[in-house]
């Protein structure tokens, strides 16, 4: 049985990650607190890595909201993840210009190179790949992120290099 102290939001976050929480909360009239469910989800992942039941959980009722919100904005938003991922998540876009571009070849060089496909982690745990939608870097096609930053105008080259550097 899970200790009830764990299934609260003060119980799953460090002394920082509830200072940035009320910090978010703050910003929003009381009534409207609900919408800070997107920054308060982004502080849980950060310092657990992924979002679990019991998180999103713990999330859902400090905002005093359905636990049905919670999993919705989780589920929605590709930036969070249900599942645990390895030390570096690449966002692979394929939307159509990326597709286009060469989002493909990239895609198939993750598979051949790495062994790994949209939704996999390699063996070593170091690198998760996700395709996604449009990142709004069209004009930089084909594109991938790696912790928040963009990495545009790949071709396989870059895409390898980028690889062996994060090794």
């Amino acid at each position: 049985m899970t200790d009830a102290n764990t299934t609260t939001l003060e119980g799953i976050l460090s002394a920082d990650g509830l200072e940035k929480v009320e910090k978010w909360v703050s910003k929003y009239p009381v009534e409207r607190k609900r919408a800070a469910i997107i920054p308060i989800m982004s502080i849980v992942q950060e310092e657990h890595g992924y979002l679990t039941q019991e998180l999103m959980d713990a999330v859902a009722d400090y905002l005093s909201c359905p636990k049905i919100a919670a999993y919705e904005v989780a589920s929605f938003y590709s930036m969070f993840r249900l599942k645990k991922a390895g030390k570096y998540v690449i966002s692979l876009c394929t939307n159509v210009s990326c597709m286009l571009a060469g989002s493909g070849d990239i895609k198939k060089w993750f598979k051949d190179e790495l062994g790994i496909s949209p939704g996999e982690t390699t063996e070593d745990g170091t690198f998760t790949l996700k395709e996604v939608e449009c990142m709004a870097a069209c004009g930089g096609a084909p594109m991938l992120e790696v912790d928040k930053q963009y990495h545009e105008n790949l071709d396989i080259d870059k895409v390898a290099n980028l690889i062996r550097e994060l090794k």
